[in-house]
């Protein structure tokens, strides 16, 4: 950088400096990004040091003391010659951080004074339109600081993102950092910090103090933190509405009580895995902010307390997140059900809670007249009896998902589907090992049709069979999507069934790894749904051969996604598909099927007008060459090899 300065020192001699150049190049590195030093400025001592008559000194605007050099540097107007000054060194880099937006001095027009060039302002945009995101070992006071400094006449720094690495020990984000960033970003809206342990409350608390603006706080891996730190946010940002805790072992009821008394217009809560944090804290969050309408609880040593106070206070929350909660009893459930402040709530899920019984499922669907969708995950009391009577009282419900539940049979599925006729609109099954094929006792002419149903998902239920699948299909003749996945039980016989009641045509089938359909399944299909399947998945289906890819290419017109990874198709059958000039298909999936040869290149070529996406992987009878040609042939396609 050229020489700034030109100093004497009394005696008639002339000194001139340029900046260190490695520490320019380091600077720079920053990208125009600047950190913050202790609010006291110290003197700096420096000597000078005399050798043979030889001098080594130190460049003599870094002799000044920091207030002088405070004081010269606030004077400097624009944003760009802020930042030319930043990059200097790290010295000036940090008196800068440490000048507030309010310390920045404004020219007085005078006779005397220089004239602005015209056009330029000096007036600092701070409607926080900036967002800003550190990780891993980029994530330094030092970039902070640069942030801080870089961002102020910018439209200043909104939303900050900072996820450290807690493996790197001595190095990271502190609080000088956090200070930086409070002294010269007052319009941050979102403060999120991951993974930070060297932040403790000074840093928070120095952001309370100056960015009273704090709408979105995340707080994840903060061990420093304590209450006081939550206390200082609570107290100063007014604003504050969405609020996420997690793993912060320091943080307990005290903060939420500050939350409570400060920031009455939260909206969104989320804790996760704070051991200090019960009854008290969250029973007076919620008695005194009436408009928190999400909320996510997990891992908690909360009891059933803290659900009545949410069931009875709650008459604004729309999403309930409920998991690991060991200390919650089906009372607790109970009274949040009968409580009847739940009366907005429409979206549930439950994960890992005992205390989900048949009984408080009840009470839940009774309690909550608006609940549109219910997710209940390892909720291994709830039976057939609790799911039909949730489903008789839940006149909303519109999707309804089951995973790992497994005292929930056959029997109680096709009870809830008859129940639900009016309104349910998506069903999906995960890893439900209490299902059986044992449907052949239940009669149709007791169940009501679920003509509303569009989308069924049933994922690795190894006692789903076909006739469980006939019983389906004749229940829910309006299926769009249908996912049947791990699902070895279902036979060709099972799934025509559904496949020929289905009237509203199906768009979405994924029949992957339901290792014994075979081509009727798939001619079939392509014959009754061509004209409305848009993606098809027989990954795993291994009987499904060519006969299958030539039914779709006769049918199916507007199918956009096939997989059809470690079926028997050979290049044959890959023919078919490259002759049908009708066929748009713009994601295909060969992933294992070692019938195939390189002689499919030309059809390959030919499909190769539409295809933006290809994955040949594992295909050990297409050569490397063949693969490379393909790469340049289809040069706006994304291939997989």
């Amino acid at each position: 950088m050229p020489a700034l300065v030109n100093y004497s020192n009394g005696d008639g001699e002339m000194y001139s400096f340029r900046a260190n150049p490695m520490e320019l190049a380091q600077l720079c590195s920053i990208a125009g990004d600047v950190y913050s030093p202790a609010c006291k400025r110290a003197r700096i001592s420096s000597s000078f040091a005399f050798n043979s008559g030889e001098s080594n000194r130190q460049p003599s605007i870094e002799i000044l003391p920091d207030e002088c050099l405070f004081e010269i540097l606030r004077r400097i107007p624009g944003g760009k010659e802020r930042g030319a000054c930043a990059s200097v060194s790290k010295k000036w880099l940090l008196v800068l951080s440490s000048i507030r937006r309010s310390e920045i001095c404004k020219p007085v027009s005078s006779c005397g004074d220089v004239e602005m060039e015209s056009g330029e302002s000096l007036e600092f945009e701070d409607d926080g339109c900036l967002t800003r995101s550190l990780e891993g070992k980029k994530a330094t006071d030092l970039r902070l600081a640069a942030i801080a400094v870089g961002t102020s006449s910018r439209g200043g720094l909104g939303k900050l993102c900072i996820r450290g690495n807690h493996n790197s020990s001595g190095y990271g984000v502190t609080d000088l950092g956090l200070s930086a960033i409070a002294r010269g970003c007052p319009s941050l809206r979102t403060l999120s910090l991951w993974n930070v342990p060297m932040v403790s409350d000074k840093g928070l608390s120095a952001i309370a103090k100056e960015c009273h603006s704090i709408e979105k706080l995340d707080l994840c891996h903060c061990p420093s933190i304590t209450d006081e730190g939550l206390a200082a946010i609570a107290g100063n940002c007014p604003n504050l509405s969405s609020l996420s805790i997690e793993s912060c072992s320091r943080i307990g009821n005290a903060g939420l009580q500050a939350v409570a008394k400060f920031c009455s217009k939260l909206q969104s809560l989320s804790i996760k895995d704070c051991p200090l944090i019960g009854d008290q804290g969250l029973s007076a969050l919620f008695s005194s902010s009436p408009s928190i309408s999400k909320v996510k609880l997990q891992s908690l040593n909360i009891t059933d307390f803290s659900l009545a106070v949410i069931g009875y206070y709650g008459r604004a929350v729309t999403s309930l997140v409920l998991t690991g909660l060991q200390f919650v009893s089906e009372k607790g459930f109970w009274v949040m059900g009968s409580a009847k402040g739940l009366e907005k709530l429409a979206s549930l899920v439950i994960t890992s809670c005992r205390g989900t019984t048949d009984v408080g499922l009840e009470a839940t669907a009774k309690g909550c007249p608006s609940l549109k969708q219910i997710c209940l995950r390892k909720c291994s009391f709830v039976s057939d009896n609790g799911l039909v009577s949730f489903t008789k009282s839940a006149r909303s419900l519109e999707s309804l998902q089951l995973e790992e539940c497994n005292r929930v049979t056959e029997s109680g599925i096709i009870g809830a589907i008859s129940n639900c006729g009016a309104k349910l609109k998506s069903l999906g099954l995960v890893r439900c090992m209490g299902i059986k094929d044992t449907a052949s006792g239940i009669s149709l002419s007791s169940l009501s049709q679920c003509s509303s149903l569009r989308s069924l998902s049933i994922k690795n239920c190894p006692g789903f069979g076909s006739l469980g699948l006939a019983l389906v299909g004749n229940l829910c003749p309006q299926l769009q999507h249908l996912e049947l996945s791990g699902l070895h039980g279902v036979t060709d016989a099972g799934l025509l069934p559904l496949l020929q009641s289905c009237n509203a045509g199906l768009e979405k089938v994924n029949l992957s790894d339901c290792s014994n359909l075979s081509d009727e399944v798939v001619t079939t299909l392509a014959r009754l749904h061509g004209g409305s399947l848009e993606v098809l998945n027989l990954d795993g289906c291994r009987r499904v051969t060519d006969a299958s890819l030539a039914a779709i290419a006769d049918h199916c017109m507007f199918l956009s996604d096939l997989d059809v990874s470690r079926c028997a198709v050979t290049d044959a059958g890959m023919g078919y598909l490259s002759n049908a000039e009708q066929l748009n298909i713009q994601v295909l999936s060969l992933s294992g099927c070692c019938y195939l040869s390189s002689k499919v290149l030309t059809c390959l070529k030919r499909m190769g007008r539409t295809l933006v996406g290809l994955n040949l992987q594992h295909c050990n009878g297409i050569s490397s060459r063949t693969v490379e040609v393909l790469v340049e042939s289809l040069w706006r396609c994304d291939i997989l090899s």
